[in-house]
C-alpha cells in the first residue's frame, strides 16, 4: 500500500476543557464515514464518544488519554488525535503535538481564549506546529466569534483572520458565509449532511465585503501574485488560498473557522480548511540528532525507501498487552522486519502492526513515512526513537514539566500490593509526568503527579484496572528551597581511623542564582586541589542539594563556586572530597539566610458575575493575588495566583459559593517564597516528625 504523502494530514484537536474536542472528533469521524451514528460526550445516550473509550473517560465527560484515528476526507488521509484539555494530563498535550504536524485548535464563542488555550498556544509554539481556529459554540447565548478572534490576536499574538462569518447566532445560528468563495453555506438534512450553497443573505452582504477586505489585505502579504491580482481586479480562489496555505505554513497567519459541533454546524469547511491550510509531512522539517557523529543534528527526508527512523511517542498497556504508537518520520516500517532501539540498544523485529481507530485496530502490514501507527509487544519506554538496523538516530525528546503534588498510598493487603507494583510499574512507563517512590523514612509509596485530578484518576484506574485497593494519605505539596544571599565556606574533612584516612578541604561561597536550579563553578587556581578531584567536589554540592535543612525539601537556584582547597597525597580520595563538599554546603547554607518556597498555581475562576464577590473573597482567603477580572454577558472571569497548597478541596468550596454555577482550572506557574507565619509552621513540623522517627 503505498500511499500518496502529499494526501495525508497528522492533526491534533487541542483546546482548554469544555470547549467541544471530543464534540468536534466524533463529527469529524461522522462526516469522513468512520462511525456511522453520532453519541454524545458524558454518555447520555450509554454509548459515549468514540474518541473517549475509558470508562472512566465517559463517566467524568473529560478526556484523559489522547486516541488516535485515520479518516479520509475526499481524497486526503487525515490522522486525528483527540487530545485532553485539562491542565492535568498536559504531558497527553506534550507528546501528541511532539508528532503532529499541524492542529485544530478549539475555542468555545462564549469563554473565548481561556487559560488552557493559553498552555496549549504555548506548546504549539514550542513544537512549531501551524494551526487553525475553530470557534465552537456559536449556538450558545452569549456566542460572540468576532470577539473571540480579537482575544487569538490579543493574548496568544496571533495573526487570525476570519474566514467566515456567521449566518445568525445563537439559537439562530443556520450556517456560514464562506469569505473566500462568498457564498453563503448552508446544513440540512439529518445530522447536517447536506450542503446547501445560495446567495449571501442581503442584510450580510456589507458585514462579508468588509471581512473579505481585511483577509485579502492579511493574505496578500504572503503573495506578490495576489496583490497585482487585487490592483487589477478580481483574485481567484485558489490564489487566495495559496497564500493562505503560505502564511499558515511559516506560523504568520491562523485562518479562524467557527460552527457548532454539537448542532451539527461549519464541521465540512473546516475540513476543508485542514486539508487546505495545513502541512502534509514532506513540508515540516524534521531533525533526528546522529548519535555516531556527537548528536549532529540530520534532516530526515520522507522517502519510504530511506533508512526509518520513527518515534514511540506514546505507550499504553491494553487488554492485549503493551501497545506503542509510533510516527514514522522516515523510511517504512514492515511488518516481519528488524528495528533497532537507539536508547535501549536492542534489536527487535515487528511482530504486529495495527492502526488505531481509538479504541478498535486494523492489522496493516507496513507504515509509510508521516503515518502514526501502533505496535505490540516491544519492551521500550515512551520518547524512544526505532531505527532501521545500522542507522544510529534520536529524534529530540519532548519538555516534560516536573510534577507539583504528591500523595502517600497503601495497599489494603497483600494481593493489593501486588497489583499496585504492576500498575504503578505501568503508569510511570506511560507517563512521564506520573513518578513514584518509596520514602526511606516513612517507608510509604508516594506517587506524584500534575494535580489532584491527575492522581484521582490514576488511584480510580488501580482499583478499575487491576482491582487494587489502595488508601490514600493527605496531598503533600512539592516544596522547594532555596537561599537569599551570598556565604563563605571553608570545610576541612580529616578521618583517621587506623590505615590510609581520608583528607579533603574545599574553601568557596554559594550564591543565588534565579535562572536556573544549580550551577557549579571551579576557580581553583595552582591545582589547590587535583583536578580529578574537582567532579567530586560537584558531586558533593548536588548531593547536599537533594535536602535542605529547613524542611528537607530539595534546594534550587544555587551557584556553588570553589577558589581553593588542599589535599593529601595519600589520604584524599574521591569520596574524601565529596564529603568535604557536602560539609562545606551544609556550612554555608545556614549562613545565606535560606528560604522556603511553593508552587504558585495560575488560577482561572469562571462564574456568573453576581458571585464575584464570593470568588474574590476565596482568592483573598487562601493567600492568593488577583491578577485581573472581566465582565462579558453576565459571565465574570477572574484570574488570579494562588499557593497550591490552598486550593486542596477547592473545587467543592466553589461549587457551595457560587450555588455549583462557576468552574475553574488551574496550572503550575512559578515557585514563590512563602510567608514567615508557614515557614515557621512547615519548620516545626519538619522537626516534630524528625524527632519521632528517631524515637
Amino acid at each position: 500500500m503505498s500511499m500518496d504523502i502529499s494526501k495525508l494530514r497528522n492533526i491534533g484537536i487541542s483546546a482548554h476543557i469544555d470547549s467541544g474536542k471530543t464534540t468536534l472528533s466524533e463529527r469529524i469521524l461522522f462526516y469522513c464515514d468512520k462511525i456511522h451514528a453520532i453519541h454524545e460526550v458524558r454518555g447520555k445516550d450509554g454509548v459515549g464518544a468514540v474518541m473517549d473509550n475509558m470508562e472512566l473517560e465517559r463517566e467524568r465527560g473529560i478526556t484523559i488519554q489522547s486516541a488516535s484515528t485515520q479518516v479520509k476526507w475526499k481524497d486526503t488521509t487525515i490522522n486525528v488525535i483527540d487530545t485532553p484539555g485539562h491542565v492535568d494530563f498536559t504531558v497527553e498535550v506534550e507528546r501528541s503535538l511532539r508528532v503532529l504536524d499541524g492542529a485544530i485548535l478549539v475555542l468555545c464563542s462564549v469563554g473565548g481564549v481561556q487559560s488552557q488555550s493559553i498552555t496549549v498556544d504555548r506548546q504549539l509554539k514550542r513544537y512549531h506546529v501551524p494551526r487553525i481556529a475553530f470557534v465552537n459554540k456559536c449556538d450558545r447565548t452569549g456566542a460572540n466569534p468576532f470577539k473571540v478572534r480579537m482575544q487569538l490576536r490579543e493574548k496568544l499574538g496571533l495573526n487570525a483572520y476570519m474566514m467566515e462569518i456567521p449566518i445568525g447566532l445563537e439559537d439562530k445560528l443556520e450556517g456560514v458565509v464562506d469569505l473566500v468563495s462568498m457564498k453563503a453555506i448552508y446544513f440540512e438534512g439529518e445530522s447536517g449532511t447536506e450542503l446547501r450553497y445560495a446567495e449571501i443573505p442581503a442584510h450580510l452582504v456589507d458585514d462579508a465585503n468588509k471581512y473579505r477586505e481585511e483577509l485579502l489585505d492579511a493574505a496578500s502579504m504572503f503573495s506578490d501574485e495576489l496583490m497585482e491580482a487585487m490592483l487589477e481586479g478580481e483574485p481567484s480562489e485558489d490564489m487566495i488560498n495559496a497564500a493562505i496555505r503560505k502564511g499558515t505554513l511559516a506560523e504568520q497567519f491562523v485562518p479562524v473557522f467557527l460552527g457548532s459541533a454539537y448542532k451539527n454546524k461549519g464541521i465540512q469547511p473546516l475540513l476543508d480548511g485542514v486539508v487546505k491550510f495545513l502541512p502534509n509531512p514532506t513540508e515540516v522539517k524534521n531533525i533526528a540528532l546522529d548519535l555516531d557523529n556527537n548528536e549532529a543534528p540530520v534532516e530526515l527526508s520522507c522517502n519510504p525507501n530511506d533508512p526509518c527512523v520513527s518515534l514511540g511517542f506514546k505507550l499504553e498497556d491494553g487488554q492485549y498487552g503493551q501497545l506503542t504508537y509510533v510516527r514514522v518520520y522516515q523510511g517504512t516500517i514492515k511488518k516481519g522486519e528488524e528495528l533497532y532501539n537507539t536508547r535501549a540498544h536492542k534489536k527487535f523485529k515487528v511482530g504486529r502492526l495495527v492502526r488505531m481507530n481509538s479504541a478498535s485496530m486494523e492489522d496493516i502490514n507496513e507504515g509509510c513515512p508521516g503515518d502514526i501507527v501502533a505496535l505490540f509487544g516491544v519492551d521500550c519506554a515512551s520518547g524512544d526513537t526505532f531505527c532501521s538496523p545500522g542507522t544510529n538516530y534520536a529524534m529530540t525528546s519532548m519538555f516534560v514539566p516536573n510534577p507539583v503534588i504528591s500523595l502517600s498510598i497503601t495497599p489494603k493487603d497483600k494481593k493489593a500490593a501486588d497489583q499496585m507494583s504492576k500498575a504503578l510499574n505501568r503508569f510511570t512507563k506511560e507517563d512521564p509526568t506520573f513518578q513514584t517512590y518509596v520514602d526511606p523514612e516513612s517507608n510509604e509509596t508516594i506517587i506524584k503527579g500534575m494535580g489532584e485530578l491527575h492522581l484521582d484518576v490514576y488511584v480510580e484506574r488501580m482499583r478499575r484496572e487491576y482491582n487494587c485497593e489502595v488508601t490514600t494519605g493527605a496531598p503533600q505539596v512539592a516544596y522547594r528551597e532555596t537561599i537569599t544571599q551570598h556565604a563563605d565556606f571553608n570545610y576541612t574533612h580529616k578521618k583517621q581511623s587506623g590505615g590510609s584516612g581520608q583528607y579533603g578541604r574545599v574553601a568557596g561561597f554559594l550564591e543565588p542564582l534565579s535562572d536556573k536550579d544549580y550551577e557549579f563553578i571551579d576557580s581553583i587556581k595552582g591545582g589547590a586541589i587535583p583536578n580529578e578531584y574537582i567532579p567530586s567536589c560537584d558531586k558533593g554540592f548536588q548531593k547536599a542539594m537533594e535536602k535542605g535543612n529547613l524542611i528537607g525539601a530539595p534546594v534550587v537556584g544555587i551557584s556553588a563556586t570553589i577558589n581553593d582547597g588542599q589535599s593529601h597525597p595519600v589520604d584524599s580520595s574521591d569520596i574524601a572530597f565529596q564529603i568535604a563538599a557536602m560539609g562545606g554546603f551544609r556550612e554555608a547554607y545556614m549562613k545565606a539566610k535560606p528560604v522556603i518556597l511553593e508552587p504558585i498555581m495560575k488560577v482561572e475562576i469562571a462564574g456568573p458575575t453576581e458571585f464575584q464577590g464570593n470568588i474574590f473573597g476565596l482568592i483573598n482567603q487562601r493567600r492568593g493575588v488577583i491578577i485581573s477580572s472581566t465582565d462579558d454577558a453576565g459571565q465574570s472571569t477572574v484570574d488570579a495566583e494562588v499557593p497550591l497548597s490552598e486550593m486542596f478541596g477547592f473545587s467543592t468550596i466553589l461549587r457551595s459559593s457560587t450555588q455549583g454555577k462557576a468552574e475553574f482550572s488551574m496550572e503550575f506557574e512559578k515557585y514563590g517564597k512563602v510567608p514567615n507565619s508557614v515557614s515557621e509552621e512547615l519548620q516545626k513540623k519538619y522537626q516534630e516528625e524528625k524527632k519521632a522517627q528517631q524515637k
